[in-house]
């Protein structure tokens, strides 16, 4: 059973306080997702940090039962 978004972003933001995650359905299949995931604790790390931070938050489930994420990370900019 694929992941719903709103588990994938509970998982982002209880693992990135402060996190702010946009999730969209690139398929509308409920099985192919898109975050965008905007946090203060990505300043001062590279993107593949920051990358590395958002698929530890969802511990392990990548390639599993979350197969299809299409991830961009932001720093805020205020």
């Amino acid at each position: 059973m694929p992941m719903s978004g709103p588990d994938i972003q509970e998982m982002i933001t209880s693992a990135i306080p402060g996190a702010v995650v946009e999730m969209t359905d690139l398929a509308g299949d409920g099985d192919h997702w898109a975050a965008k995931v905007t946090a203060p604790e990505f300043k001062g790390k590279s993107r593949v940090q920051q990358h590395k931070m958002v698929y530890d938050a969802l511990g392990g489930r990548m390639g599993g039962v979350l197969h299809a994420l299409q991830l961009s990370t932001a720093v805020p900019t205020s």
